[in-house]
């Protein structure tokens, strides 16, 4: 049986691939706030993805995405981090 190979590349570091990072406990309560909804209404995202993996995040975390826009400069997304 072949063995699964590592990662070995930095996949943060792609053009394509925009800035992440986990937020802290009182960061998630803001944005919960903020909105005005819970954790669940938020969209998933796997454990398994490979810049989760590279992140260390655990499961039910918020992952906070910036994405570059030519319109809009720069705009957040958010995802619920599930196993």
């Amino acid at each position: 049986m072949a063995k699964k190979k590592e990662i070995t590349v930095d996949i943060s570091k792609h053009i394509f691939v925009p800035k992440q990072k986990i937020l802290n406990e009182d960061e998630t309560e803001t944005l919960l706030k903020t909105y005005n909804i819970s954790r669940s209404q938020l969209p998933s995202i796997s454990i398994k993805d490979p810049v989760i993996v590279k992140l260390d995040a655990e499961p039910n975390s918020i992952l906070e995405i910036i994405r570059k826009s030519p319109h809009a400069g720069e705009y957040k997304y958010y995802r619920r981090i599930v196993e």
